[in-house]
């Protein structure tokens, strides 16, 4: 997130103008705020929460330093007494969250935030930012999880993902989703992830022939190698891998990998060729701008390709890049607070989201009591501007979404063309709704 700049200006300018009215209005009441996702994006059935350790930890260190008042300085903008006031300034609020990992719909609230209303309202850009990436990201790659159906996915994106900080992100999402590794080193060592990597076609291009590019390859690696076939023919570069590999006494661990043309019909005489060298103990990588759709295509041909490397389409998310997620006021100083724009109202008031057996969810205000048989779902993860507890270990995360994934109706996983569970609400929630409703209806349209 910006090494080196003060994470407080990664917000957006009417973010601090209106600070400054509040502040001079002395508008300062406890206001909350509702992050959720109206719709969904093209063939999801549901998402998968990430990016709140992120969110937490920009929340602790939430402050603006003397360079980035005397920025903010610089605007004529904004009033001596209002940047003293951000002087002072930190994050002192509360955030109800889901915990990363969990599986959540539409129209159900992924966090809120309770804080005076000038620190809620400042830190909405990137709380939106982190969610919204990540969130996107964990829901693509539990697809591609799901559509592998068991064989090893495993994460090539950082070339191609929008920025660095974007990579280390992908990484660790695709991890939780349940991919086996990262070819991300700086993810890997950050966040304890099996690391995984095979050769370019420029390391093969740069020796005389593929053999002596295998040989050298293997000389110089301490372990299992996969090694890449397709740089000049598919089938001629498999026969000399084979070869090479049997001379060398590897194959447990080891494998090939194919990169371009028909993967389908290419694993097939390629498993034949290994087969009929004696290794069938070598599996087959396939890589190349693959996702959900094109494994799910693979896995349903029978293709014997034992794992899968995604990059491109699936490092940002190319078949729908974006979540629609709104990050609204829902009540201010004890006051319940909606919107009524048509196509975006919202629902007012604190919330929790009760989930029974079967992802049977309902969305209720946040005082009522847990009903039997279901539990609620947000949790405190911090108070008066600290976190509540440690964040939990990525395979922790990953163990816990590997589970609800299993629970989901078949109908909601399926590749194309989901059926989503539907939350509903409660009665206190629909009678709250109403009854604003009708005040603002009655306020402004007379």
């Amino acid at each position: 997130m910006a090494a080196g700049e003060n994470l407080a200006l990664l917000t957006d300018l009417y973010q601090l103008t209106m600070a400054q009215s509040y502040f001079r209005e002395r508008k300062l009441g406890l206001a909350t705020f509702s992050l959720f996702i109206r719709s969904y994006p093209l063939n999801r059935g549901y998402f998968v929460a990430a990016g709140l350790r992120d969110v937490i930890e920009y929340l602790e260190s939430f402050s603006f330093d003397a360079a980035a008042l005397d920025h903010l300085s610089t605007l004529d903008l904004f009033t001596e007494d209002f940047l003293h006031f951000l002087s002072g300034l930190s994050f002192t609020g509360d955030v109800w969250a889901l915990p990363e990992g969990r599986v959540f719909f539409t129209d159900e609230p992924i966090l809120e935030v309770t804080a005076p209303i000038i620190e809620a309202q400042i830190v909405e850009t990137i709380i939106i930012n982190q969610i919204n990436l990540q969130t996107l990201i964990a829901t693509k790659a539990a697809r591609c999880v799901h559509a592998a159906a068991g064989r090893a996915v495993v994460d090539f994106a950082l070339r191609r993902t929008h920025g660095a900080d974007a990579g280390i992100k992908v990484a660790r999402d695709s991890f939780i989703a349940g991919f086996a590794g990262t070819s991300n080193v700086a993810a890997a060592h950050a966040y304890g992830l099996p690391a995984v990597g095979t050769m370019a076609h420029s390391y093969i291009e740069a020796f005389d022939d593929e053999e002596a590019a295998f040989r050298s390859f293997i000389t110089a690696h301490p372990g299992p190698v996969t090694l890449l076939v397709d740089t000049y023919d598919t089938l001629a570069g498999t026969r000399v891998a084979a070869r090479v590999l049997r001379d060398c006494g590897l194959a447990e661990g080891c494998a090939v990998r194919l990169d371009s043309g028909n993967l389908g019909a290419l694993a097939v005489n390629v498993r034949r060729i290994l087969d009929g060298h004696g290794l069938p103990e070598v599996r087959i990588v396939a890589s190349g701008g693959l996702d959900e759709y094109e494994i799910d295509r693979l896995v349903r041909l029978r293709a014997p390709i034992d794992s899968f490397a995604v990059g491109t389409h699936y490092g940002v998310s190319a078949d729908a890049p974006y979540l629609d997620a709104a990050y609204k006021l829902v009540q201010y100083d004890g006051r319940p607070m909606m919107k009524l724009s048509r196509g975006k109202a919202t629902a007012p008031g604190a919330k929790q989201v009760f989930r029974a057996p079967g992802f049977e969810d309902t969305v209720a205000l946040r005082e009522e009591p847990v009903p039997s048989g279901r539990r609620g779902l947000l949790t405190t993860v911090m108070e008066q501007g600290r976190r509540t507890a440690v964040p939990p270990p990525v395979s922790r995360i990953r163990d816990h979404l590997r589970a609800q994934i299993a629970e989901l109706p078949p109908e909601a996983r399926w590749i194309v063309d989901p059926l989503p569970p539907a939350a509903t609400r409660s009665d206190l929630l629909r009678e709250l709704t109403e009854a604003s409703r009708h005040r603002l209806e009655r306020r402004f349209l007379g």
